[in-house]
């Protein structure tokens, strides 16, 4: 009962953000990326460790979609990044020698590569909402200030 998912940005809370763009701009909907990682037992985002030189993991996501208590792990080329709440996965990844490193460890070796990126400014404008699957809203995009 695994899903595997991808994400435009990750944080270090494993927050995951696939609706807008790291520079603010919406991408499209969901499809679903919610709703599929609360369902399953074992959530995996896999994705690059750097798009479009900027980092895919963050101090914080532009956007949440997706929260960090459904997602279990983050799969880059640079590592892997097991929650807290898995102890004994990560344990078992590490006696398969696989690359097994602290979310924020994670992040400073990806930002020692691109440095940290200049945050985006946005106005107080509410462009679009971001609701969860019970149908709260988990976030809100901002127009993304010129």
């Amino acid at each position: 009962d695994c899903v595997i998912l991808s994400a435009t940005e990750v944080d270090v809370d494993f927050n995951v953000n696939v609706n807008t763009e790291s520079s603010g701009y919406l991408l499209h909907n969901t499809g679903g990326h919610c709703d599929a990682a609360a369902g399953a037992k074992l959530a995996i985002v896999v994705a690059p460790s750097i798009r479009g030189r900027l980092p895919i993991i963050r101090e914080s996501v532009t956007s949440v979609t997706t929260p960090g208590e459904t997602v279990d792990v983050v799969v880059t080329e640079r590592g892997i990044a097991v929650s807290d709440r898995h102890p004994d996965l990560a344990r078992e990844l590490l006696r398969r020698r696989l690359p097994v490193k602290d979310i924020r460890q994670l992040r400073a070796d990806i930002c020692a590569i691109t440095g940290i990126p200049r945050p985006v400014e946005f106005s107080e404008k509410v462009v679009a909402a971001i609701e969860y699957r019970d149908g709260s809203i988990i976030d809100v995009v901002r127009q993304v200030t010129p």
